[in-house]
Order: structure tokens, then C-alpha cells, then sequence
């Protein structure tokens, strides 16, 4: 059977600190034998349009 992962203190406040101000991405976490080993933050930027119109004055 499946070990359960054991979350402490510790690694809450890590998830907390990957999560805070992340607008639009994604957080990993990256489990072996029952324990958190790594956490991933992607974050991406999202941009309205292209860019400042040219004037054809």
C-alpha cells in the first residue's frame, strides 16, 4: 500500500510561499517514497494585444 505523504509546518509554508503571487502558472510537487523531494513553480506572463498602436498622422 501507498505511503501517505507527511506535510509539516515546514513544507506548508513552502507550498504557501510557491503560491502566493502566482497570477497564472502552476506548482509541482515532486514526491518519492511518501516525502516531498522538490517544489516547481512555472509561472507564465499574460500580455492583452501586441503592443502600443502606430499612428498613421
Amino acid at each position: 500500500m501507498a505511503e501517505f505523504v507527511e506535510l509539516n509546518e515546514g513544507w506548508l509554508a513552502r507550498i504557501t510561499e510557491a503560491v502566493t503571487g502566482l497570477k497564472y502558472g502552476t506548482v509541482q510537487i515532486v514526491v518519492h517514497d511518501g516525502r516531498i523531494v522538490q517544489i516547481e513553480r512555472t509561472e507564465k506572463f499574460r500580455y492583452e494585444g501586441t503592443g502600443e498602436k502606430k499612428s498613421n498622422a
